[in-house]
């Protein structure tokens, strides 16, 4: 790990020194390597919040309630009038739209306002650095990422007094990593440099230049909500079988709404919160989406604030806000039970992904239950008992 004391008298650790060798092999100068690595502390802060990822720990809808408020729509609805020209040359450019764009610029950094916050941003660097000698799981990414900051730092297009992000190094209005600004960060203004914090055109045609590069559909939306007809197989629900709107229609079907869904289109369906939440037909540009962060909550947050955006109306069925979710230590549970069982959940770590889902739909077939893989704690309660 870093050592601690006092910046002015800190000694690098060997994990250091072996970050600026490796920093100065890749490209960084020597002198700018040692000047952001020599004296490094640890952030204490860091490596907490890296096993608290709200994406990850609260359910969907505590998650939709907090970044999709009345507030966020109308400062998002305000942000589009305010950039609206050059939000045009962008959708001209790239074919991603405006809504997206501003969805995301919302959910990433509430359009900006969060950038000079102390209490949020951080060093980019220190955060890095903290990371890649404290975090062993993920050592070699978060290295690569510190790595890349450097090279930020080397091209010019940010200070060392601007690098600042997330605690896991993400940057700017739309929070990048610092190895997708090095790949997907453009100057779109013209002035030279790419500056994804303080120039909304570089950090918006930036974040549609990454999307496009991730296969975004021109013309496309990321989906919609549907309504299930009663006696509905939820196993039909896998999240990976694609069929056709039309397709869709023909079990019964039947999207809240019309605009933007053409019978042709390919989707799958989802349900987030089992048979008593709402269900969802994804487009494949909410894969996307998921490229840029991979929690569902993260993702449809993007897709459900564009919807906003655009004045459309909130979710038509109600999310079971009554229900117990599941901690972290109980969520391992399910994942070690089902594993157990022979199911097949990825890693034990408590983040119910694709996997995870996938497995809990095969025990609730095998057990009589509508398999929708819901991680709730009847289910948990189900599992022990069938030990």
């Amino acid at each position: 790990m870093l050592m601690t004391g006092q910046p002015e008298t800190a000694t690098a650790s060997p994990c250091i020194e072996a970050i600026t060798a490796d920093a100065v092999a890749a490209g960084v100068p020597p002198s700018l390597a040692a000047a952001q690595l020599a004296q490094v502390t640890p952030d204490p802060g860091v490596l907490a919040a890296a096993g608290n990822q709200a994406e990850f720990t609260r359910p969907v809808w505590a998650y939709l309630d907090a970044a999709v408020t009345p507030e966020k729509v109308e400062e998002g609805q305000r942000q589009l009038q305010r950039w609206a020209t050059v939000l045009d040359g962008i959708e001209v450019r790239y074919g991603v739209d405006r809504y997206t764009l501003v969805a995301f610029w919302g959910v990433e950094s509430s359009y900006g306002a969060v950038l000079n916050d102390p209490a949020i941003v951080r060093p980019a660097v220190r955060s890095l650095a903290t990371l890649a000698c404290g975090d062993q799981g993920r050592a070699d990414y978060w290295k690569a990422e510190l790595i890349a900051a450097l090279k930020i730092l080397a091209a010019g297009d940010a200070t060392p007094e601007r690098l600042t992000g997330s605690w896991a190094g993400a940057l700017g209005n739309t929070q990048f990593m610092p190895s997708v600004f090095l790949a997907r960060a453009v100057d779109f203004d013209g002035d030279g440099r790419r500056d994804i914090w303080g120039s909304v055109p570089d950090a918006l045609a930036s974040t549609a230049n990454y999307l496009v590069a991730e296969g975004w559909r021109r013309g496309e939306r990321w989906g919609a909500e549907a309504i299930l007809p009663a006696g509905f197989d939820v196993s039909l629900a896998d999240e990976t079988t694609a069929r056709t709107i039309a397709e869709w229609r023909r079990l019964g079907l039947r999207p809240v709404r019309e605009e933007g869904l053409p019978e042709t289109a390919t989707a799958v369906l989802f349900l987030p919160a089992g048979i008593r939440g709402p269900a969802f037909l994804l487009l494949p540009n909410f894969a996307v989406i998921l490229r840029y962060n991979t929690s569902f909550s993260y993702a449809l947050t993007v897709g459900h604030l564009s919807d906003r955006l655009r004045g459309l109306p909130s979710f038509a069925h109600e999310w079971p806000r009554g229900d117990r979710m599941l901690g972290l230590d109980e969520r391992r549970d399910m994942q070690s039970l089902l594993s157990a069982k022979g199911y097949a959940v990825g890693t034990v770590d408590g983040k119910i992904g694709p996997r995870t889902r996938s497995a809990l739909r095969a025990f609730q077939a095998a057990a009589g239950l509508p398999p929708d893989g819901y991680a709730d704690a009847p289910l948990l309660e189900t599992l022990r008992s069938s030990r």
